[in-house]
């Protein structure tokens, strides 16, 4: 008798299943037989459904040799450039001395890195399985895939010619309807909706009683209190992953917003590292969730997706509009994992007191109720780095820059990035007229 039974789709309590077994080393096999199902289809769902971290390699080129390559002219051209950093031809594509370093355990069982001992310090192109993120992909894809029209081209076409012909005789839908219901492969609310949206060559206009009529005005019904992006990301769940042995090394990171204006105008998106202070400040236009994915995509293009994952692990943030879409956030646009959002109880700001104190020294330079829009990128980067070169009795009398250690290469680049210089501590000022000292 088969251990193992038929059904239509893997849900959320399998996906966990073959996480937990793939991270502790067990086979297909075995993961297979606990949640019974067979073990190609275990192997089907981590190869479909795994996420990518791409490597990073000196010029982007995963060649053994590249380091020590001077070729030229390997495009048979009078190019005085090296061609490993030609931007025109990609050397590998065309030398015969081409060996990637890639890693070749991937391609086989269980195709991805979660139990592997060196993902750590490795450089190369990795491959993951979380039931989480396997899950998001698998509702995204069976929402792409009812999306658009629901019929061929041909029968679209032809039911198009028929509704065209029709209409252009003066006769209503309905009319068209109830005479060729079993030609058209659509209802009469498809037809209508499908002219809605311009599909078909008649538009509205060419309905008769259908620009007569005034649009409907839908009541204003209130929209229940979503807690659904909270699932998994509370102030308990921040707690237990940050139990784990990779947040020793790697601290968590703060989130804010800082207002000028409550209704309108630019904000202030703050960071800050638990493990020195270091508080960034970033100006968007305003306080939309897409200005928030906008800087995110910013550091991680700048530093790297290894680097942002080292630096920006876990982030815990309160229960603002502007975080409330997590999955942009925790996503790059290659839908390649790059941090964790976790949230504050309601009302508990004392959860991330970091910054909520830092934010006092904003303060003291924009006092509250004064707008934002003002102010440049350079005059928030100048009130940065004096905030950054305070000292401090909690630190040890130290500033937030002090505590960066020489060999902290991430923080180094972030700061290189970030244009993040140390002032020096007689010339630290702190007041409104610091933007007219420039």
């Amino acid at each position: 008798m088969s251990y193992y039974y038929t059904s239509a789709q893997l849900n959320m309590s399998d996906r966990i299943a073959i996480e937990t077994g793939i991270c502790k080393g067990e086979s297909f096999k075995k993961i297979a037989k606990r949640i019974g199902r067979h073990p190609s289809t275990v192997a089907h769902e981590v190869k479909t459904n795994r996420t990518i971290a791409k490597g990073h390699f000196f010029l982007g080129n995963d060649c053994k040799f590249v380091r020590s390559c001077f070729k030229t002219g390997l495009c048979d051209k009078a190019c005085p450039y090296k061609c490993r950093a030609c931007k025109g031809h990609d050397c590998r594509e065309i030398c015969d001395r081409y060996i990637s370093m890639e890693c070749r355990r991937p391609e086989k069982a269980p195709y991805v890195c979660n139990a592997c001992g060196d993902k750590k310090l490795c450089h190369k192109t990795k491959y993951f399985y979380s039931a989480k993120y396997a899950e998001a992909a698998v509702t995204r894809r069976r929402s792409e895939s009812r999306m658009g029209i629901r019929i061929t081209d041909a029968q679209f076409e032809e039911m198009d010619k028929l509704i065209t012909r029709c209409v252009k005789k003066g006769q209503p839908l309905t009319h068209i309807y109830a005479e060729h219901e079993q030609e058209l492969p659509v209802c009469l609310r498809s037809l209508y909706n499908y002219i809605d949206a311009g599909e078909m060559t008649i538009k509205n206009i060419d309905l008769r009683r259908k620009t007569g009529y005034r649009q409907r005005k839908g009541k204003k019904s209130k929209k229940p209190f979503n807690q659904q992006y909270r699932e998994g990301r509370t102030y308990e769940d921040f707690l237990s992953c940050c139990k784990s042995s990779y947040l020793y090394e790697y601290e968590s990171v703060e989130m804010d917003t800082v207002k000028g204006v409550r209704e309108s105008g630019k904000r202030l998106l703050t960071m800050i590292f638990r493990k020195n202070s270091v508080m960034l400040l970033f100006l968007m236009p305003d306080g939309t969730a897409d200005s928030v994915k906008q800087v995110f995509n910013y550091l991680e293009h700048g530093l790297g997706t290894e680097v942002f994952r080292r630096l920006f692990p876990v982030i815990l943030t309160d229960n603002g509009s502007e975080f409330k879409r997590p999955f942009e956030l925790e996503y790059n646009e290659d839908m390649v994992p790059r941090t964790s959002i976790y949230y504050c109880d309601p009302m508990a700001s004392w959860q991330k007191p970091h910054i909520e104190k830092n934010h006092e020294f904003i303060r003291y330079v924009i006092p509250q109720g004064k707008s934002l829009n003002p102010y440049t990128d350079e005059d928030i980067t100048l009130l940065m780095n004096n905030i950054n070169s305070i000292k401090r009795q909690s630190l040890g009398n130290k500033s937030p820059y002090e505590l960066i250690a020489d060999d902290d290469e991430d923080m180094h680049d972030l700061m290189f990035l970030m244009e993040m210089d140390p002032i020096p501590a007689d010339e630290v000022h702190l007041t409104p007229s610091l933007f007219k000292l420039k």
